[in-house]
């Protein structure tokens, strides 16, 4: 079951690069999240949001809220995509253990062995103040106008 709005948020550790890790607890108490599970990199719906995300990010920074855009594919594969998009906010890998992330957040798929798009606003205290899950594979219209509307509307 996939985490719901005004449940606290489930700690995750991901890998960015190698050498670099991105965890909830680095944003508690600063900044609010925007955490965003989608299936694979270099795949047309998740680029149309990767694109849309970035289209947007001065409008998510003003609102005090960080990124992070979260598959299972390798975390370089991750960051070439990165780059490929010349997108500017946290591209990070859920690969191992994997799809520990997706599992705890419950938006994991078994049989894609990837996750399901799920979209969490975290709050800077650590409690979801809006999402949005898509059991099937449709483009997320909704999940840069909704989100920015709860963060306008103060989680």
């Amino acid at each position: 079951m996939a985490v719901k709005t005004g449940d606290r948020a489930p700690e995750f550790d991901l890998e960015v690069t190698q050498r670099e890790r991105v965890r909830l607890s680095d944003f508690r108490g600063r900044s609010n999240v925007l955490l965003v599970f989608h299936p694979f990199a270099f795949t047309p719906v998740c680029e149309d949001e990767a694109r849309d995300l970035q289209q947007n990010l001065e409008s998510f920074r003003e609102a005090q809220t960080e990124i992070v855009f979260v598959s299972c594919d390798p975390s370089p594969a991750r960051q070439a995509w990165k780059r490929e998009l010349d997108a500017e906010y946290v591209f990070a890998s859920d690969f191992w253990p994997h799809g520990a992330a997706s599992r705890t957040y419950g938006v994991f798929n078994e049989r894609s062995g990837a996750p399901r798009r799920g979209t969490f606003l975290i709050d800077r205290d650590g409690t979801v103040v809006w999402s949005l899950v898509k059991v099937d594979d449709a483009y997320r219209a909704e999940m840069v106008p909704e989100s920015l509307g709860a963060l306008e509307r103060g989680g």
